[in-house]
């Protein structure tokens, strides 16, 4: 187990883990890539740069910083995470980890589905979270927007619970092997429709009767995290106190995924007082189990 794990790669995560590490404390962080600062083509308004440097190189320097004062980077999309009896459980494809304390630092979230009488039934039969809300959907038909690992995972999480379950690809490929008893429809979608409520999905010509759609697109975002978590979240930001600590002790979120300003600078300043306040957190816990 880990003292503290981190989910993302970029300059908060990284800002985050370079404290606790030099606090001789063990991290992990976890992620399949570098974040959206790796597709920045040109950084020049960042402390220190004599010159310009591409969003690439800034996250490897980043990186390579962490790891040479010995910190784990396991890659992997995370699918899962949970709180039980003071750990954290973290899960990608692969692997799970454990954590005393963790912090999700995985950028914004810019998930968007362009389909007609989507946005009229968010929160009226569409859901971000099978933990949160598949219970509201026992016995019921549901349809899971998705085609990779997230949407398997939360497939997963509701066919125990609804009558039956429909993943709609939206016109994708698809990514993972999912439950024979999963119904696929890999048409595009092209209308929610319900008198004020979701009760059915058309795509390809055909209307399938649902009364919830789980959106489960691309990578799981750190505010579908946090939801799994118990954590606050507004709109598509964490919400987080003055030590960007959430409502979960010992869950902490820095970097875009608090809203804000997103620049490098705020995202590496909030990641070391994320580090910071997590660092302390760990301390105390171990300190009362001794």
């Amino acid at each position: 187990m880990y003292d503290i794990v981190i989910i993302g790669r970029g300059p908060a995560g990284i800002s985050a883990a370079l404290y606790a590490l030099r606090a001789n404390l063990s991290v992990a962080v976890i992620g399949k890539d570098m974040g959206s600062l790796a597709k920045a083509g040109k950084i020049e308004n960042y402390y220190g740069l004599d010159v310009p440097l591409s969003g690439a190189e800034l996250a490897r320097r980043g990186v390579l910083q962490a790891m040479r004062l010995g910190a784990s980077m396991p890659e992997g999309e995370v699918i899962d995470a949970e709180f039980d009896s003071g750990i954290f459980r973290v899960r990608t494809k692969a692997e799970s980890y454990e954590g005393r304390a963790l912090i999700l630092a995985t950028g914004s979230s810019r998930k968007s589905v362009s389909v007609e009488g989507f946005a009229e039934r968010e929160g009226r039969g569409i859901s971000y979270c099978a933990v949160c809300d598949g219970f509201f959907f026992r016995g019921k038909e549901v349809a899971v927007f998705g085609n990779a690992d997230y949407a398997l995972s939360e497939v997963n999480v509701l066919l125990p619970l609804a009558r039956s379950v429909t993943l709609f690809t939206l016109g994708q490929p698809l990514l993972a092997e999912f439950p024979e008893s999963v119904k696929i429809v890999t048409a595009p979608v092209t209308k929610i429709a319900g008198e004020g409520k979701v009760e059915s999905v058309e795509a390809g010509g055909e209307s399938f009767a649902v009364n919830g759609v789980f959106v489960a697109l691309g990578a799981a975002s750190a505010t579908d995290l946090a939801r799994k978590i118990g954590a606050g979240v507004t709109g598509n930001a964490i919400a987080v106190d003055a030590n960007f600590a959430t409502t979960v002790p010992g869950l902490y979120a820095a970097g875009d995924c608090t809203g804000g300003i997103l620049q490098v600078s705020v995202a590496v300043g909030e990641g070391a007082r994320a580090g910071l306040a997590a660092i302390s957190f760990v301390r105390k816990s171990k300190a009362a189990v001794k």
